[in-house]
């Protein structure tokens, strides 16, 4: 997940070492940023689901949801046969390609998951390699903004001296100077997965224990923070480095129960499937914490991980199911949604 900035930068570092020029390089810089606009039509969304049935619900929402359809590989390919259709030019088909797949694969990169197979698998998944504030992401692109800048502002008149030398030697040699910048991109893109894959496999032999990639997160450049399956009542959570190993490990309760509520598992087992009818699944640990008053039973579903990660919101979210002891079919759901303020979800969020 990038700035919107970055991935404008993105998309004109594309265009420009494609040599695209006018309407046609504008274009490509702008697809860049095309996939983000889906915050438009989820803010839509979010105004409008209350009144919609629990199935159109979950299918809108992966249709217009923020990183859903319009980060996936079909969205790609349809606006690129656009592309092709509408212009036959190939170069500027390519360009808009990248710019567009570029945008996915970043976000798929860092720190939030999506559904890139949609609508062929409602699958989430994430590589989560990169960490979201990683300097070379966020500051790399935004070099060709500032030279296409400086360069407009030489050729206007309006810069002289040593910073028109600079853009005339710039504009000598830009195009290997984006070819490189690109290569410099790839090269990064291409090291930190692999070498997430290195400390996974270390920390797995060392766990003896199957550590899952893409639920490991990166908290910083070399640090993550990561979980499994202790045993039948606890999770591990860990932080590690590529420095160090693991350097701290705490152990998460599955399950608390506070008081006497001699049927927690019941009702547990009632917010698990409640959860499980509803999208958009960003629980990968699940941790039940269940209480009882005179006339209800609460349980709150969080993710084990939640108490540790500091800077990803995607993490900072939990649901409290309020049960009515006295009449099974009668339920109330909140949740705060990735650090957000807790507030009351419709039924139609569960099936």
């Amino acid at each position: 997940m990038v700035n919107v900035i970055s991935h404008f930068g993105v998309g004109l570092l594309i265009a420009l070492a494609l040599g695209l020029k006018g309407n046609k390089l504008k274009v490509v810089a702008l697809l860049s940023v095309l996939p983000d606009l889906d915050f438009i039509l989820y803010s839509i969304f979010i105004y409008a689901n209350s009144s919609l049935s629990p199935a159109v619900r979950n299918q809108l929402f992966y249709l217009v949801g923020h990183r859903e359809f319009m980060h996936s590989i079909l969205f790609i390919v349809l606006v690129t046969f656009i592309l092709w259709f509408k212009t036959k030019n190939w170069l500027f088909t390519v360009g808009g390609f990248q710019s567009l797949f570029f945008h996915s694969y970043l976000d798929y990169v860092t720190s939030w998951k999506m559904r890139p197979l949609y609508p062929f698998s409602t699958d989430a998944s994430i590589m989560s390699a990169v960490y979201f504030f990683d300097p070379l992401l966020n500051l790399l692109p935004l070099l060709p903004l500032f030279i296409v800048i400086l360069v407009n502002l030489s050729h206007t008149g309006k810069i002289n001296g040593r910073f028109k030398r600079f853009c005339t030697f710039i504009s000598n040699i830009d195009d290997k100077l984006y070819a490189s910048l690109i290569l410099l991109l790839l090269v990064w893109l291409t090291v930190m997965p692999v070498s997430k894959a290195f400390l996974i496999n270390h920390i797995s032999w060392a766990e003896n224990t199957e550590i899952s990639y893409q639920n490991t997160y990166p908290e910083s450049m070399s640090q993550f923070l990561t979980a499994y399956s202790y045993n039948s009542t606890h999770y591990r959570v860990l932080e590690i480095s590529y420095r160090s190993g693991i350097e701290k490990s705490m152990y998460v309760e599955k399950l608390s129960v506070d008081g006497n509520v001699p049927d927690a598992a019941a009702y547990v087992k009632r917010a698990e499937n409640l959860y499980g009818a509803g999208v958009p699944q960003e629980i990968d640990y699940p941790v039940y914490s269940v209480s009882k008053t005179n006339d209800s039973v609460t349980v709150i579903l969080s993710d084990a991980r939640n108490p540790y990660i500091r800077d990803i919101a995607y993490f900072k979210s939990f649901y409290r199911f309020v049960f009515d002891r006295k009449n099974a079919k009668k339920y109330e759901v909140y949740a705060s949604m990735h650090g957000s303020q807790e507030e009351r979800l419709g039924m139609n969020w569960f099936g």
